[in-house]
């Protein structure tokens, strides 16, 4: 089952930096997820950056924010780190949340078709509903427009 913009997302539980990240929990608050491909690439150190820099407009505005991606707690802990991110990362090694949110696709690198995660944010409101879904992002000026989206939520 895969998720609907209106529609409530359910439970979704994972092992995260910060312990096992619960949206249930959240309920009440506004959360960002954004999926990125891989730690330590260009692309997600720019994107994991931006939310970082903007992370204290999120939390005026009411919004958590987890990026989640398919690497290890180990990975990601070292990527936090690394980047000194004020939020928690999601493991999702199992790829469950990847096919509920079906951020999964066949993508070119180097001339070669590979599965991957496809850049994506996804916006769910107070109430634990889909309120926005960007995919296929391109990180310029990205992070600003979603800060925007949740500030009129």
């Amino acid at each position: 089952m895969t998720v609907e913009v209106g529609k409530k997302i359910g439970k979704l539980k994972a092992a995260s930096t910060g312990g096992t990240f619960d949206l249930s929990a959240h309920l009440g608050s506004k959360v960002v997820l954004y999926f990125y491909p891989k730690d330590n690439t260009p692309g997600c150190t720019t994107e994991s950056s931006e939310f970082a820099a903007r992370h204290p407009a999120f939390s005026k505005a009411g919004t958590v924010i987890v990026g989640v991606s398919r690497d290890s707690l180990k990975s990601h802990e070292g990527f936090r780190a690394k980047l000194a991110l004020p939020f928690d990362l999601v493991s999702d090694a199992d790829e469950a949340w990847c096919e509920r949110f079906d951020v999964i696709k066949m993508k070119n690198m180097y001339g070669k078709q590979v599965r991957g995660i496809e850049r994506s944010t996804f916006v769910i409101d107070a109430e634990g509903r889909l309120a926005r879904e960007w995919r296929g992002v391109k990180v310029p000026g990205h992070v600003a427009e979603v800060l925007e989206f949740v500030k009129s939520l």
